[in-house]
């Protein structure tokens, strides 16, 4: 399988503003996967599409052993800089290269809506032990906050047509479905979906919110001069709102989704 265009092009060149402006997960989401799945000292977990590590990190406080994927040489590089205890390979969800039956869990953060969901059912199928669980985590932005609609809007309207992209929140509570439930609809062996939500605000500054932006694939993957007019149009969306004229400290509300399923 290769890897979409804008990720792996647009990954590469972002790596290091991707580390630095995405935020992390609220401990409690990993409470209650550790407690689900669960993952525990002598259980392996698979984390597929692991990046930077931003998960992958969390993955490791639960004791389990932690092997992650990542395509993107620059991602996994940071990663193992970052974790040099966890082992870091070079694979995609739909091809990992790891062994069959190697895993109790298999976790894709913020990843799942890049892969083709029906091959990499496929392989989270093989690489699972009997009763093994799948988990999926995405955040997600709370826009029933104004400016973080006026800046989701920007994301959008600049996204290719055949750009993956997560699923939505409209707002804490209002959790719309998603595509991606769909391939389990057919595929046997699968559990019910459970899920959680939790409210997840990152404290950052304004500087560093233009910079979420700028890691973003598709806008990674753009010339100098395009991403210097996306710059200047977030810059000028975040200038219109009171909560984002500063130059301090301002909370950008995310939602952090999880889903869960057992399988077997």
């Amino acid at each position: 399988m290769t890897v979409h265009h804008a990720a792996g092009v647009g990954y590469q060149r972002a790596a290091g503003v991707y580390e630095r402006s995405r935020p992390s997960y609220p401990i409690a989401a990993l409470a209650a996967l550790a407690d689900a799945l669960p993952l525990e000292r002598g259980r392996t977990v698979v984390d597929l599409g692991a990046g930077t590590g931003k998960f992958t990190r969390l993955l490791a406080l639960t004791g389990a052993e932690v092997l992650a994927v990542e395509p993107v040489a620059e991602m996994r590089q940071r990663l193992a800089e970052l974790l040099p205890g966890v082992a870091a390979t070079d694979g995609t969800a739909e091809d990992t290269g790891l062994p069959d039956g190697c895993a109790d869990a298999v976790v894709a953060a913020q990843s799942w809506h890049w892969f083709e969901a029906d091959a990499a059912l496929a392989e989270v199928e093989r690489l699972l032990r009997p009763g093994g669980a799948l988990a999926l985590v995405w955040n997600t932005y709370d826009t029933s906050v104004p400016w973080v609609k006026d800046f989701q809007d920007i994301y959008f309207r600049l996204a290719p047509r055949d750009l993956p992209s997560p699923p939505l929140t409209a707002g804490l509570g209002e959790h719309h479905p998603v595509a991606w439930r769909e391939a389990f609809d057919s595929r046997k062996g699968w559990g019910p979906i459970e899920e959680r939500h939790w409210p997840n605000p990152h404290t950052t500054t304004v500087a560093d919110v233009v910079e979420r932006m700028m890691s973003s694939s598709h806008i990674a993957v753009l010339d100098a001069g395009a991403q210097a007019r996306v710059r200047a149009e977030v810059e000028s969306v975040l200038g219109a709102h009171d909560a984002t004229r500063s130059t301090g400290a301002v909370d950008m509300p995310y939602t952090t989704d999880v889903y869960w399923m057992r399988y077997g």
